[in-house]
């Protein structure tokens, strides 16, 4: 069975095609991270949402035009990597251009769940289109299953809205943390991530993007996917290093980390077995009392020893 959706976008067919190939764009409406080597038999890596990742390999590419590649999940016995067929053509209107996709070689239920996946993230698109931004998506919000990596999915998906805010402007801004600049503190995070990833044997690049999002989330991705599915210590410690310093940088610029309940539980499980030798090390500074209605994660930021900006 096959599952079709169209959409009309205000933009060209090139533009169009830029959004759903280019990793930097796909991160606004349809990914957490994304891996993109465009072209015929090339491969792709979606994580959607934390615990969930799409993966296949590019058929056929027309550039502003038609792109043909396998559908399928990591660790599905029913829809593994490649096993299905995604066809999106885009045609030019008066008004911009038609999206359409069909999604073949589904069973029932397949059609069924992944028409509302579809659904969900056409929606995005359209938003990202008439706003500019699409906004956190609610599906990564309260990842079903939370393990290190899946908390470093949503700890990653939750700052990147602050990451993509920040300006030149901002990077002389103090921040809370260890008397870091926010340029700096990118930076660090960056080194931080490289570093970690690299742990696990793996030779991780300095990324190389234009933007401190598209840095940061692509040493992110790399780090988490190296230790995935993974529960030593540099695995637990991404989504602490990616949570802290996500809020470092959103009270340095006057913005709110916007994360769940269920995921900053989670990493401050994970944290407590870190900042207590990390005081020692002068890593972290001593802890901080919270006021009385201070959220779940500006309760963390004060347990690892941060005083709030803003």
């Amino acid at each position: 069975m096959s599952f079709t959706q169209t959409t009309e976008l205000p933009v060209s067919p090139e533009e169009a095609f830029a959004l759903i190939t280019e990793p930097e764009r796909l991160r606004r409406w349809k990914t957490v991270s994304a891996y993109v080597d465009l072209r015929a038999g090339g491969e792709y890596r979606f994580t959607i949402v934390p615990g969930q990742t799409a993966a296949g390999k590019y058929r056929e590419i027309e550039p502003g035009r038609r792109i043909v590649f396998g559908w399928g999940w990591e660790g599905s016995p029913d829809l593994p990597p490649d096993t299905s067929t995604v066809t999106v053509t885009i045609e030019p209107t008066d008004a911009g251009s038609r999206v359409t996709l069909v999604h073949e070689g589904l069973t029932p239920e397949q059609e069924e769940s992944h028409g509302m996946g579809w659904h969900h993230f056409f929606e995005r698109l359209e938003t990202l289109i008439v706003k500019g931004d699409a906004g956190q998506d609610e599906w990564a919000w309260a990842p079903e299953q939370l393990d290190p990596s899946n908390a470093a999915d949503a700890a990653l998906s939750a700052i990147q809205p602050v990451l993509r805010a920040l300006t030149r402007e901002d990077q002389p801004k103090p921040t809370p943390c260890n008397d870091f600049t926010a340029h700096q503190l990118v930076v660090h995070l960056i080194e931080s991530l490289v570093g970690i990833g690299g742990m696990a044997g793996t030779t991780i690049p300095a990324p190389d993007g234009p933007s401190a999002e598209d840095k940061v989330s692509v040493a992110a991705a790399a780090a988490i996917d190296a230790w995935r599915g993974q529960d030593e210590w540099q695995a637990r410690l991404l989504p602490v290093e990616l949570l802290l310093h996500g809020w470092d940088l959103a009270q340095a610029t006057g913005q709110t980390v916007r994360v769940s309940d269920e995921v900053v539980g989670y990493v401050r499980g994970l944290a407590e077995a870190f900042v207590p030798g990390g005081r020692e090390r002068g890593s972290f500074g001593p802890e901080v009392t919270a006021s009385g209605d201070a959220s779940p994660i500006d309760s963390l930021a004060a347990y690892a020893g941060r005083t709030a900006l803003i």
